[in-house]
């Protein structure tokens, strides 16, 4: 019985022994976590209850949050849980769970945001027909595909990884990722290795691809036209624009973290927060911030839903006087004029 629990368990041997070093990292990641999910749920019931923001850009960012959402699940409990528990194991199954989920995370923001590049790319570059090509059908098939092809991709990625015989069941690393699982095997995979970097090359390298070239025609086209029209072009790509760069970022360093394993436990909190936590925290802060829709929008469900009344503040008002109303021979005549 024990010979069959320790062959489907996995153990991460990144974190220490529970301490105060563990419980400020949990504080922190929890603090994190929470933010993440109040924002991201914040946005998409922004976009879901304001029938004028049912646009393309805005259905393709409600994704991006429903991602983020997924990206923060599928990792950060098990996390805070290791933090503060003696063992940190994960079954196998479970592992592999979440080496899926947080896949399907990464993969899909990439191609979420090639999509959206696509999108300003047709608004700015193609304004006169944007409404023939971005219809609701065409909206709906790459929302769509968005989700169907990384995650059709990745559910054979990892039914090639679960038939590797597993001869370790050590991972240094707070949570489990593909190429540390596969890393377990007792043999090499030539299948596996070749067709991650298909993966990489489809989802990762290829959208990063497409977003540069629709940037570089957004360029081309914002040189040509008026002072005014570049200014509003910008300021529509500036959100999208941050938001791809943030994530690319992260997207770097957790390579670079996978790559280079052998760091202390504070790298290895740093570098799994960043890259579970940080782009869908920022995502959502992003586009409140810079997008002026969003921002009209969230005022007005403050005033309309959460606080229908209370924003008028009555009690903080000053009295109103009356004014009297004076006759031509100087006499008042009535209460007068409010004022």
């Amino acid at each position: 019985m024990n010979q069959t629990v320790l062959h489907s368990t996995v153990f991460f041997t990144a974190y220490g022994p529970p301490g105060p070093l563990n419980y400020a990292a949990f504080f922190l990641t929890f603090l994190l976590f929470f933010i993440t999910i109040f924002s991201n749920i914040s946005l998409m019931l922004v976009i879901y209850l304001e029938s004028h923001l049912h646009k393309p850009m805005y259905i393709f960012l409600f994704n991006l949050a429903v991602n983020g959402l997924i990206g923060c699940l599928s990792v950060c409990p098990k996390i805070m849980d290791n933090l503060v528990n003696d063992i940190k194991d994960i079954s196998h199954k479970g592992c592999l769970l979440q080496v899926f989920f947080s896949s399907v995370y990464a993969t899909c923001a990439y191609v979420i945001l090639a999509v959206m590049a696509y999108d300003r790319y047709v608004s700015i570059c193609k304004p006169l027909q944007y409404h023939s090509i971005m219809t609701p059908s065409k909206v709906k098939m790459l929302v769509a595909l968005v989700y169907f092809i990384p995650i059709t991709m990745l559910a054979f990625q990892i039914f090639i990884t679960s038939r590797l015989p597993v001869c370790s069941h050590n991972i240094n690393k707070l949570f489990c990722d593909n190429l540390a699982v596969v890393k377990l095997s007792c043999v090499e995979s030539a299948l596996s290795n070749l067709y991650g970097i298909c993966v990489i090359a489809s989802l990762v390298v290829l959208p990063f691809v497409l977003v540069v070239l629709s940037y570089i025609k957004i360029l081309l086209v914002c040189l040509k036209v008026s002072k005014e029209s570049r200014t509003k072009a910008f300021n529509t790509c500036t959100p999208h624009l941050i938001t791809f760069i943030n994530f690319s970022t992260a997207i770097l360093f957790s390579v670079i973290y996978n790559r280079h394993s052998t760091v202390s436990k504070e790298v290895n909190v740093l570098i799994s927060v960043q890259f579970i936590l940080f782009p869908p925290l920022v995502h959502p802060i992003i586009y409140g911030i810079r997008t002026k829709e969003i921002r009209t929008c969230i005022t007005k469900i403050i005033r309309t839903k959460i606080f229908p009344n209370s924003l008028d503040f009555p009690h903080l008002k000053s009295e109103r006087k009356l004014v009297p109303i004076m006759t031509l021979d100087g006499t008042a005549a009535g209460q007068g004029l409010p004022v």
